[in-house]
């Protein structure tokens, strides 16, 4: 029997159904997004020691984009692919939380050599 207006949901196991309730907790819980690739988020929180890039910049994969000290350690950011800096939300020195959206990219058009 629920208890203070609570109400179960179902969920399969192996083929078998079973009630629950939800927990509060889980109920207010942050929903997952799907990351957008074009978005360079902090993964730690820390300081941004050098940015390596310039707006409106192409950058190939695998080159740096900054540096983010956390915990004394500096973490070099690299470019996940190849694409333009749209824009630049850091500066030097910034102390910044996690998740914390530092570069924006977008793509660039492949040039054919002919």
């Amino acid at each position: 029997m629920p208890r203070n207006n609570q109400e179960f949901v179902d969920f399969a196991v192996t083929a078998r159904k079973y009630k629950t309730m939800l927990t509060k907790k889980y109920k207010n819980r942050k929903a997952w997004v799907d990351p957008n690739p074009y978005e360079i988020q902090s993964f730690i929180p820390g300081t941004i020691i050098e940015i390596s890039v310039k707006e409106g910049e192409v950058v190939q994969e695998g080159d740096p984009l900054l540096i983010l000290e956390a915990m004394k350690m500096q973490n070099r950011i690299e470019m996940p692919f190849t694409a333009k800096i749209k824009k630049i939300n850091v500066n030097v020195g910034d102390r910044i939380p996690k998740d914390m959206l530092m570069l924006e990219l977008e793509a660039v058009e492949e040039v054919e050599n002919c």
